[in-house]
């Protein structure tokens, strides 16, 4: 049993409501259904019963023009001594319409003959329905003038008529009132089940708020309306879990990578103030704190840069870029660098490369990978930038001659802040690579490394090809 609020509760439910609207509709069907059958029902049986007096009724008034009256009575006292039938009422006025005739059935017995004197009739056959004290409208009169001016009326009972509908009544409600019940206990049944996602999908949020971003809803199974919000629902869920835990790690890395610099700024700070030398020392201090700050800037900058793209946060700019107009460009830029520590910088691309990508984010892929290159390659070194296309994929592979990454290190390079033993003498924040995954990643793409220690390795990224 239900406590009174939650009768009430149940009552405000969307399922509740459901299962009434089905109801009402099955309802107001039935109704509907019933009223058609039953106008149909009796307008039938009202014809019948008028094709049975009108048929009576054009035999008397033939006999009537043979002969009479006499032949009127001859034909009906036959008629009730050998016809099982059920007998009509019978009866033959003047032109004033009182009784020169009548032959009144025993049911016809507690009827008022004076109703019948009060009805008018002409040529045409008059239809009247006339009840006697016990029941109403339980006869049927059909009234018609004869040649002569007189008024030839007969009557039946629609006693039948009214029993059988009657039968047809009492039948519909006693077929209607447990479809009622299987209708209101069906909708409920089919509300119940077709509203389970969203009793998931209210758990799941009620869930989120309390703090666990790590449920979901079950799915469904099926590919209608509930189902695809199922899924929508998890994959929101899903990025509000990644966004969170990015934010999350960019907190902890500012924190841990910010520990350093901040001390070193502050020491620089405290050195200069504790120092009695003149001003070209707090000079020289205060151009050491700018540097740091800028450097410090940088790394949030980047590190801020990689967790949107991450969590999908970052906006691109997609447009077509001609791949191979890009990487030339940027090959110039570095090739004046490589000059400079004697490292030679090819570039090779096939003809009719397109991608869709933000040019900006691209040109900082490209741009770290050959930083990183030229940072680890030795002078007298060869680095290759080359892109071609496959499956609807375009790869833009680095290829150099440095020193290359341990097989145990390949993993880990793209951590934030992760530098091998090798990189430890070079400066930089470590987040170049991390930053290279991030974008491509965040272009639909995906990056690879190959490396052997002692011969250089090789950066491969791939990118959708544009149609």
């Amino acid at each position: 049993m239900f406590s009174r609020p939650n009768r009430k509760a149940f009552r405000k439910t969307v399922g509740f409501r459901l299962a009434l609207w089905y109801s009402g509709i099955f309802i107001f069907s039935s109704v509907l259904l019933f009223g058609f059958s039953y106008f149909n029902i009796s307008s039938s049986l009202r014809k019948q019963d008028q094709r049975a007096i009108e048929s009576e009724l054009k035999e008397l008034a033939s006999l009537y023009e043979m002969g009479g009256m006499d032949f009127i009575e001859r034909k009906l006292t036959v008629h009730r001594k050998f016809e099982k039938e059920e007998p009509f009422l019978v009866r033959v006025g003047d032109a004033t319409n009182e009784t020169l005739l009548l032959i009144l059935p025993n049911q016809w017995m507690e009827f008022d003959i004076k109703d019948l004197k009060q009805i008018s009739s002409n040529s045409s056959i008059t239809w009247t329905p006339l009840h006697n004290r016990n029941s109403k409208n339980a006869f049927e009169v059909g009234s018609i003038r004869l040649p002569d001016r007189h008024v030839l009326q007969v009557g039946r009972s629609i006693e039948d008529r009214e029993r059988i509908l009657a039968h047809f009544r009492t039948n519909f409600l006693l077929i209607t009132v447990p479809l009622i019940v299987l209708a209101f206990a069906g909708g409920a049944f089919v509300a119940f089940r077709a509203l389970r996602p969203i009793r998931h999908i209210i758990g799941a949020v009620r869930s989120a708020a309390s703090g666990r971003m790590d449920t979901r809803v079950p799915s469904t199974g099926t590919d209608d309306e509930l189902g695809e919000l199922v899924t929508l629902f998890n994959q929101m869920l899903k990025r509000i879990e990644a966004l969170m835990q990015g934010m999350r790690d960019a907190l902890d890395n500012v924190a841990h990578d910010l520990r350093t610099p901040m001390t070193r700024l502050r020491g620089i700070a405290e050195i200069a103030l504790s120092s009695d030398e003149g001003p070209d020392a707090c000079r020289e201090s205060l151009a050491e704190c700018m540097e740091e700050s800028e450097r410090i800037l940088k790394m949030l900058n980047t590190l801020m840069d990689i967790s949107e793209a991450e969590t999908g946060a970052m906006k691109l700019e997609l447009q077509r870029v001609k791949v191979c107009d890009m990487l030339k460009h940027i090959v110039e830029v570095y090739d004046y660098i490589a000059e400079d520590r004697g490292i030679s910088l090819q570039m090779q691309c096939k003809r009719g490369l397109w991608i869709m990508a933000d040019p900006t984010r691209l040109y900082q892929i490209i741009s770290n990978l050959l930083e990183n290159s030229l940072k680890y390659t030795a002078r007298g070194g060869r680095i290759d930038v080359a892109a071609t296309a496959k499956d609807a994929e375009v790869f833009v592979a680095v290829r150099d001659t440095g020193i290359g990454i341990r097989e145990k290190d390949l993993p880990r390079i793209w951590d934030r802040s992760y530098r091998c033993d090798q990189s430890r003498s070079q400066s930089g924040l470590g987040l170049g690579l991390s930053l290279v995954k991030a974008f491509v990643e965040a272009h639909k793409g995906h990056v690879e490394v190959s490396s052997q220690p002692g011969k250089g390795c090789t950066f491969t990224i791939a990118l959708p090809a544009a149609h």
